[in-house]
């Protein structure tokens, strides 16, 4: 079953837990299509949250951030790699999901989205009415490990500390 609207529009948090286990499918232009099982994601909670992009305010960047729970949002980490999110909960509270890891060697954000062929062309897409991305649950139950977000020594000790980072334990040693 396709994920839709509903899903997302609940807060990073609950959606972040939600999302482990879930089957992310992209299509290429050919119509060939890669799905690959989501084993990490991590929560991002708006302004107040110093490691959220959002933390700042709406800046161009940003604006993704404000708009509609499902809507992709991608950016280039690095310079180098591309990372996906997909934004949750209401309009103008800018909160998202970084899926930082799925099935089959896809053990990171950067590898994910070029396993899957992501990149800035998948921004501002809405998951759950493109035929490019979308998120399916077909029922398939893990345990979840919770831990804290990688990679934010930018922000707060308080928000480094958060355990915001959800990860199927059967991927973990």
């Amino acid at each position: 079953m396709k994920l839709d609207y509903e899903f997302f529009n609940r807060d990073a948090v609950t959606v972040a837990k939600d999302l482990v286990g879930k089957i992310l499918v992209c299509t290429d232009e050919n119509g060939n299509t890669k799905k690959l099982r989501i084993t990490e994601t991590e929560a991002y909670c708006g302004e107040d949250d110093t490691a959220c992009h959002a933390h700042k305010g709406r800046t161009k960047r940003t604006e993704v951030l404000y708009m509609q729970a499902g809507t992709v949002y991608v950016y280039l980490c690095y310079g180098v790699h591309w990372l996906l999110n997909v934004i949750t909960g209401q309009v103008d509270d800018p909160q998202g999901v970084l899926i930082r890891a799925c099935s089959d060697g896809a053990n990171g954000p950067g590898k994910l989205t070029k396993a899957l062929g992501i990149n800035k062309d998948f921004n501002k897409l809405t998951i759950y009415d493109s035929n490019k991305i979308h998120i399916e649950d077909d029922n398939y139950k893990c345990k979840i490990a919770k831990d804290k977000r990688v990679g934010i020594g930018y922000a707060s000790i308080k928000d480094q500390n958060r355990l915001w980072r959800f990860i199927d334990k059967s991927t973990l040693k």
